[in-house]
């Protein structure tokens, strides 16, 4: 017989993961001003000491939440960073990666109500890896000739973001089986597709707007001209 004192075999990797899903649910409850140590570790089903031992104070824990989080993120979009490499455009599968983005968002929302909330009161948010992948791959893009002219890579990049991570918010809301979430997972997904290939707007209808548009895609080139 087994003896019921025996201390069970440590796994400090798998108490750091069960500190770091504790420590993510309460970010995404009460953001970082609402979380300690202490409540970590009791969520996570570890004694204080233990928690201490894995991350010295509460700033370290909610800086390593957030590395965690963006990892998680940048996996399931774009796979492993060690193994990514150098990708060329041409072969990048746009409507894979948008709908693992769509999916991700919607399986995972706290965790990227985390990754939202934490870029946001970084001081330097352009420094995450998954922005930085994600932000890095629109502007590459944008200076090929598969891209429309005048694109912005950073405005569009918080658009697609921003989109993603709150539409799974709305769509809660009409939908509770996983089969209802898959779906609105694909129509966000759609449009997103729908949009980077052709816009909302008919230009010959709007001839207004298309000659704003003209005149902001003809600034750069004068000014590079004036230099």
């Amino acid at each position: 017989m087994s003896d019921p004192k025996k201390r069970r075999k440590r796994d400090p990797q798998g108490t750091r993961e069960a500190i770091l899903e504790a420590a993510r649910t309460r970010l995404a409850a009460d953001g970082p001003e609402g979380i300690s140590l202490s409540e970590v570790a009791q969520l996570a089903g570890v004694n204080r000491g233990t928690a201490y031992q894995h991350f010295e104070t509460r700033e370290k824990l909610i800086a390593a939440t957030a590395d965690w989080v963006s990892d998680k993120l940048f996996r399931a979009v774009f796979g492993d960073p060690d193994t990514l490499g150098e990708r060329r455009l041409e072969e990048v599968d746009i409507i894979g990666l948008t709908d693992r983005l769509a999916n991700f968002a919607m399986d995972n929302p706290e965790l990227c109500r985390v990754w939202l909330l934490q870029v946001l009161s970084s001081p330097d948010p352009a420094s995450d890896p998954f922005w930085k992948e994600y932000e890095g791959s629109v502007a590459r893009f944008a200076q090929t000739d598969l891209a429309q002219q005048g694109l912005d890579p950073e405005v569009s990049s918080v658009i697609m973001l921003a989109g993603a991570f709150l539409w799974p918010v709305w769509a809660r809301a009409h939908a509770k089986s996983g089969r209802g979430l898959r779906q609105l997972a694909h129509r966000f997904a759609q449009e997103c597709l729908r949009m980077s290939m052709y816009g909302t707007l008919r230009p010959e209808r709007y001839p207004e707007i298309a000659e704003r548009l003209k005149l902001s895609e003809d600034a750069p080139a004068k000014m590079s001209a004036a230099r």
